[in-house]
């Protein structure tokens, strides 16, 4: 459990970061940043190589109160998220923060000061070994778990509250917040509880201690997954997006090709590029990407006098009436794209050869794209890659 908390922090440290650095002022992520910092911070003062180098290095007991001191701040950084939320007006949000400063000095200050009045044999254990009837251990473990405890109910009451307003992946990310704060509260009142039974001579061991215990280290990961998910859900979406735009850009090629043989005047040539970043930024996927949607759909307006059709009445004479009127865009049907693509082989070809265009000299009927579902560019881009494919088929 302790090294899956440990690459987690890691990992949201890390994409916090990289979210702070594209926008510094944004004093929410900020605090979240910061939250998660601390968190990072105390976790190798609970490990045993930690412990024993803080230990050794400032005296017995340093690792236990560094630990504890940046816990207290992680808590505070978390209140300070929705303090500087948009839920609070920015500068009471700020006015605010600096107030919940003073419980958070008091509490660290008595937890310095306990561990200061404490034998300096006695500082070396942790929850579950210490000596609760000393009272600097329990005045250590009492002002810490106090704040812990308020800070963690605070920032659940705030977070249920935004549940209510949210959606989508941020939705999920506060459920799993919350649900670890209320494990990470009701675990810290049952440890309170047995600092004092303990400091009036009761049983170190019990079942339910055991019980918050686990609750903790399971509710610990659960919150750093929580607080994660959003980013993390977007960045998985911008990934899938970028995927398949990859792919269609690729299985645009033979269509593009073609066109841009005919009509390589009609490249996109005046948006600047960068090969290389192009190839390992997903924005330049996206670029290439629509770039070459829209030289496809550039070219097939261009080659529209070749595709067209001539028109001939009931009579077999051509039929200018019904050529003057504006055709109708035909819906998706089986076979379109491969006598499209077969057309479209023929047309390039007499393009290629000089060939006068039919709609030039004899009423004709224009050929048009089956309408997509929807009328979006995704949708119209997803026509192109079917005609594509048929049209590198028709060459096989």
């Amino acid at each position: 459990m302790s090294a899956v908390l440990g690459v987690l922090l890691v990992a949201a440290v890390a994409w916090k970061g990289y979210q702070l650095s594209r926008a510094p002022a944004d004093l929410p992520l900020r605090s979240v940043t910061l939250c998660l910092v601390s968190a990072a911070l105390a976790f190798p003062f609970g490990t045993g190589p930690g412990a024993r180098a803080a230990d050794g290095l400032l005296g017995a007991g340093a690792a236990e109160l560094l630990q504890n001191v940046l816990l207290l701040c992680c808590v505070y950084f978390l209140m300070c998220f929705y303090l500087h939320s948009a839920a609070l007006d920015p500068a009471r949000g700020r006015r605010r923060a600096r107030l919940e400063l003073v419980p958070l000095g008091v509490a660290a200050g008595l937890a310095a000061v306990s561990m200061a009045a404490t034998p300096p044999g006695a500082r070396g254990g942790t929850y579950d070994t210490a000596d609760m009837q000393i009272a600097g251990v329990a005045g250590f473990y009492l002002s810490a778990g106090l704040y812990l405890g308020y800070a963690l109910a605070m920032a659940l009451w705030w977070t249920y509250r935004y549940i209510r307003l949210s959606q989508g992946s941020l939705a999920t990310g506060l459920r799993l917040t919350a649900v670890a704060m209320a494990a990470m509260v009701l675990a810290d009142v049952v440890r309170q509880v047995f600092v004092v039974v303990r400091w009036a001579g009761g049983p170190d061991e019990s079942p339910l201690l055991t019980g918050a215990n686990l609750t903790l280290s399971i509710a610990v990961p659960v919150f750093v997954i929580g607080v994660s998910y959003p980013g993390a859900a977007t960045r998985i979406a911008a990934l899938r997006l970028w995927w398949r735009h990859r792919r269609a850009y690729h299985r645009l090629r033979p269509l593009w090709a073609a066109l841009h043989r005919a009509f390589p005047e009609d490249e996109l040539t005046r948006v600047p590029t960068r090969p290389w970043g192009d190839r390992l930024l997903l924005r330049g996927v996206h670029r290439r990407y629509y770039r070459r949607v829209i030289e496809c759909r550039d070219g097939l307006v261009r080659i529209s006098p070749y595709l067209a059709r001539p028109d001939a009445g009931a009579d077999g004479e051509p039929d200018g009436a019904r050529a003057a009127a504006p055709p109708a865009r035909p819906e998706p049907s089986d076979g379109w794209a491969a006598d499209l693509a077969a057309r479209l082989r023929a047309a390039l070809h007499d393009h290629a050869a000089g060939a006068p265009a039919p709609s030039r000299t004899a009423p004709s009927k224009a050929v048009l794209l089956p309408m997509p579902a929807e009328d979006t560019l995704e949708g119209d881009a997803r026509q192109l890659v079917t005609l594509s494919d048929a049209f590198q088929a028709a060459a096989r």
